[in-house]
């Protein structure tokens, strides 16, 4: 059983910083690319940003320079740091990464997601 779990979402103010964490456990062989997601109300879910095992990141035109995705992978976790917020970055953002289980078999998995609220 392999899960990923998010965390530091919450309110901030336009300007403020957030950081986000995601954790993946369970039978982990590899961890292979590292994504983070959002999704604003009445919106489709976007790539934000991603992270590649060796070390590659790519981010969306709105957030770059911004947000910047680093992952520790001795601990198998994935973060986001987003500074400068706006009002628009406001969604629920979304961990993803691309598993190798102890096992040889290889899934995509999905944190449940965690809430950034930007306003004033």
């Amino acid at each position: 059983q392999v899960q990923l779990v998010e965390s530091g979402g919450g309110l901030v103010q336009p300007g403020g910083s957030l950081k986000l964490s995601c954790a993946a456990s369970g039978r982990i062989f590899a961890i292979y690319a590292m994504e983070w997601y959002r999704q604003a109300p009445g919106k489709q879910r976007e790539l934000v940003a991603t992270s590649t095992r060796d070390g590659n990141t790519n981010y969306e035109e709105s957030v770059r320079g911004r947000f910047t995705i680093s992952r520790d992978n001795a601990k198998n976790t994935v973060y986001l740091q987003m500074n400068s917020l706006k009002p628009e970055d406001t969604a629920v953002y979304y961990c993803y990464a691309d598993i190798q289980k102890t096992d040889w078999s290889k899934m995509d998995y999905w944190g449940k997601g965690t809430l950034v609220t930007v306003s004033s």
